[in-house]
């Protein structure tokens, strides 16, 4: 392809891309402005361990729904899953805009189940239409520039529920102000959102005719049967896997970190979660230039490396001075943020372009299904850490399991690289 042609094909890729990119980011906020304010009042309550079943609750539709959201990304035009994944978007905040204000928690886990449910469907979609859409040499940056937007959208959501929930008196009908602002910001948004989406632009059905996966999660351990059969795409989805793992771990931390340990307002521990997702944009763009060529994977790794660490470095800062503790933490989270972006970009950017098309839906799902399996069991582990020891301890403790994970990977690259020089 010249280059022309090629910069063409990116300019109308990206207008074509750019109303999923922004009903996606929409969402993207709502999630983490929602969950965060629920998390904070959690925290603020007295109760670390209701993170982990929110958590828990928010992961199960990604694991029970996986293989339905990745045949509807093949079967059915995106636009059409999109316009669906946002009104229930709409109902869930509903939901949850009462749970708030109401202080019912069956209200908030309604919303948090709904909210995991709508975005379960969105996912496969919205990455099965990047391959679609860019040449796979521009998928690697297509991905880091859409990380960009949408950490630029959980920054705003994260940061926002610290500011909401830290506003003090009564509002309208006499209700908390903190939870009322909570309650109008994510019905506001949802509905901002239904409407964007209807500009999503209408592309056929990759595989309109791929049956339904009646046996559910079933279908996806198959699906991850015949992965397995590919080794580059097996050892990459569990590096994807592994990243998210920890850095779901690592959310549950901060916010115990901040609030319990060492006694930060909602507003600053919400910007230590601010420092550590501006760390992953910065690294997603470093990752898309430096994981190139067949050894795409050997910055990736060295990034795990660093990353790994770092975590154990958090150890150390209840030893500094009182004045340079608070520092030492944005720096070391936005750190380990940059390593965290070096890492996942890549990671994601081969699986979307190594499936097949007709099957992309279906494979992304797939690693949705093992992905948020490995969320779910962070939220559970969280819970233990937290009850058991100090968070900066925890995340020490995080990072010599990611260090042992980070050489398994190495070990695993590696071999296939050598099994890839001896078939050439």
């Amino acid at each position: 392809m010249t280059e022309g042609l090629f910069d063409e094909t990116i300019v109308r890729a990206r207008t074509k891309f750019v109303a999923m990119a922004a009903t996606f980011s929409l969402g993207v906020f709502n999630d983490n402005f929602y969950k965060q304010a629920v998390l904070l009042l959690a925290v603020g309550a007295g109760r670390p361990d209701m993170q982990g079943y929110a958590l828990a609750l928010f992961t199960l539709p990604f694991i029970v729904f996986a293989a339905p959201a990745g045949w509807m990304a093949d079967r059915f035009p995106k636009r059409t899953i999109v316009i669906g994944a946002k009104t229930m978007e709409l109902a869930a905040m509903l939901a949850g805009a009462a749970g708030v204000c109401s202080g019912h928690w069956w209200l908030i886990f309604t919303m948090l189940g709904l909210m995991g449910l709508q975005a379960a469907c969105f996912s496969p979609a919205l990455n099965g239409s990047i391959p679609e859409l860019y040449p796979a040499t521009y998928v690697a940056k297509a991905n880091a520039i859409l990380r960009i937007f949408v950490t630029v959208a959980i920054l705003s959501g994260t940061a926002a529920a610290g500011f909401a929930l830290d506003r003090s008196g009564t509002g309208l009908f006499g209700l908390a102000r903190g939870p009322l602002m909570v309650a109008l910001v994510v019905i506001a948004v949802a509905a901002a959102g239904l409407l964007v989406s209807l500009g999503v632009p209408k592309l056929p059905a990759a595989a309109p005719g791929v049956k339904f996966p009646w046996t559910g999660p079933a279908d996806s351990i198959r699906q991850l049967g015949e992965i397995l059969k590919d080794p580059p795409l097996a050892i990459t989805i569990g590096a994807d896997i592994f990243i998210w793992f920890v850095g779901s771990l690592q959310i549950l931390l901060i916010n115990p970190l901040g609030l319990m340990q060492f006694e930060m307002s909602s507003s600053v521990t919400s910007f230590l979660i601010v420092a550590e997702l501006g760390g992953i944009a910065v690294g997603g763009l470093l990752g898309s230039r430096l994981a190139k060529g067949t050894h795409w994977h050997r910055p990736v790794v060295l990034s795990g490396i660093i990353f790994s660490l770092l975590m154990m470095a958090m150890v150390s800062v209840p030893c500094l001075p009182a004045p340079a503790r608070h520092a030492a933490l944005f720096v070391l989270i936005a750190a380990i943020g940059v390593a965290g972006g070096v890492f996942l970009i890549p990671v994601e950017s081969f699986i979307q372009v190594r499936a097949a098309p007709e099957r992309k839906g279906a494979v992304l799902a797939a690693t949705n299904f093992v992905v948020f399996i490995g969320i779910m069991l962070s939220g559970f582990l969280a819970n233990l850490l937290n009850a058991a020891w100090r968070p900066t301890t925890s995340f020490g403790m995080a990072g010599v399991l990611s260090l042992l994970i980070v050489v398994w990977l190495f070990l695993k690259y590696r071999k296939a690289d050598l099994e890839t020089s001896s078939a050439g």
